[in-house]
């Protein structure tokens, strides 16, 4: 069985339809003027936080998400449709990076939050909008713009209050199925448990009870922060825990049990170093087996030395385990809930998170090893984008807007010359003499 916690996926906002160059033509109306609608524009790709799927095992076999494009302008000054956005629901947990910076877009944390990853393309103007009194038929309309596209990586960390570590066979599915309604695999081996569990625990009478989330991953190895075993692999569910349950094996005797709870340690500390931080209660098992019961002194005095809370449990019998639980409900109590540590690097807001806002005026201006000069800048690429080329009109427009914006004086500053070749997005166009193409 296979657990999906991790994808990589592409999606694309929807483009602006283009806006309508028409005129208006009925009987008796000779020199009808220009009533071209404007566009719709594109749809927009939001993600959602589902509490009601479990894994990203969806993204394996649909890796690609486009949003429906907008819809173009018509004659009798007729607008286009928006194009519809497009909602991606993902479990409650996952957190949105962008593939190529790796920049967290939203940490969806619960139900119904949404981030928005990729923005759909304004619409083309119709040519309503560019008459003037000297240019009363003008014949140009603008492009629809295109929608936003990236690719994303999406990482699920399980959402818990508590999490179970420890060995493999420490008893940790044992104590899941006792104190949840979870059923984990459960059997005298090692590596029982392949993928995290979760389970919710409840305590107190009906009307005054208190409920806690448990999740229960593989067990750790040593080497299980480089990857050795399974638990590399799942450490990342219990980053978002408030406090650990350390289950160490009372029948172990392949290892001393202290070693065992510094094993463990040093594991979670290689992986990332918050989470030996978080509030630990040492859990000693198999208390029914003579084993365990001979050990348990030890490594509850040393568990005392170092201000340590320890239980010594017996989860078949249910021995010690209602103790064990009403100590862990009073601890969640008073520990805060708290956000993944890149994500609160990350400025993120709670609610509705969106793509931060950047200053659409920027540009940088490049000369390539080929000698094309390459205006970057989402404003100016926008503006070249949505302007038809074809039209004489549209292009000492766009001139002029590159003017204002100081495109114009940057490229001469860099050193451009009648005749070269600028490239701004995806548009090409030759100094000094309009149009050269697109890519």
């Amino acid at each position: 069985m296979e657990f999906f916690d991790r994808a990589r996926i592409f999606v694309k906002a929807g483009n602006g339809g283009n806006g309508s160059r028409h005129f208006r033509r009925e009987r008796f109306v000779t020199q009808g003027g220009p009533d071209g609608g404007d566009a719709g524009r594109g749809g927009t790709v939001f993600f959602e936080g589902d509490a009601n799927i479990n894994t990203l095992v969806d993204f394996h076999y649909n890796q690609r998400f486009v949003a429906e494009d907008g819809g173009n302008g018509g004659g009798n000054r007729m607008h286009g449709k928006a194009g519809d956005d497009l909602i991606i629901n993902v479990p409650a947990g996952t957190l949105v990076r962008r593939a190529d910076t790796n920049e967290i877009l939203g940490d969806l944390t619960s139900t119904g939050q949404r981030v928005q990853v990729a923005r759909g393309g304004r619409g083309g103007l119709g040519n309503t909008h560019f008459a003037t009194p000297t240019n009363r038929s003008p014949r140009e309309a603008q492009l629809g713009e295109p929608g936003e596209e990236l690719e994303l990586t999406l990482e699920l960390k399980l959402i818990a209050d508590v999490g179970l570590v420890g060995l493999p066979n420490a008893g940790k599915s044992t104590l899941l199925s006792i104190v949840t309604a979870a059923r984990p695999k459960i059997a005298n081996y090692p590596f029982t448990t392949l993928v995290p569990n979760l389970g919710v625990a409840a305590i107190g009478d009906i009307g005054d009870s208190q409920s806690f989330v448990i999740a229960d991953i593989p067990g750790l190895i040593e080497g299980a922060a480089e990857g050795v075993g399974l638990g590399h692999d799942f450490l990342r569910h219990v980053e978002r825990t408030r406090l650990l349950l350390h289950l160490i094996d009372g029948d172990n005797l392949a290892q001393d049990p202290w070693d065992e709870y510094e094993t463990i340690n040093r594991e979670l500390a290689a992986y990332r170093p918050e989470l030996v931080q978080l509030e630990q209660i040492i859990v000693f098992t198999k208390m029914d087996l003579p084993t365990a019961r001979e050990r348990w002194p030890e490594v509850e005095a040393k568990a005392r030395e170092r201000g340590l809370p320890a239980f010594a449990i017996s989860a078949p019998a249910r021995e010690g385990v209602a103790e064990l639980l009403n100590f862990t409900a009073e601890r969640l109590r008073e520990i805060p809930l708290r956000p993944l540590p890149e994500v609160a690097a990350s400025s993120i807001g709670e609610g509705m998170a969106t793509l931060r806002p950047v200053d659409d005026n920027h540009f940088t201006v490049t000369r390539e090893d080929d000698g094309v000069f390459v205006v970057r800048g989402k404003r100016a690429e926008r503006l070249a984008v949505m302007t038809d080329t074809t039209t004489e009109e549209a292009v000492v427009r766009l001139e002029k807007h590159l003017r204002r914006l100081g495109v114009e004086a940057a490229l001469e500053r860099a050193g451009v010359h009648h005749g070269d070749i600028v490239r701004l997005g995806k548009v090409e166009l030759t100094w000094g003499g309009g149009e050269e193409g697109e890519e």
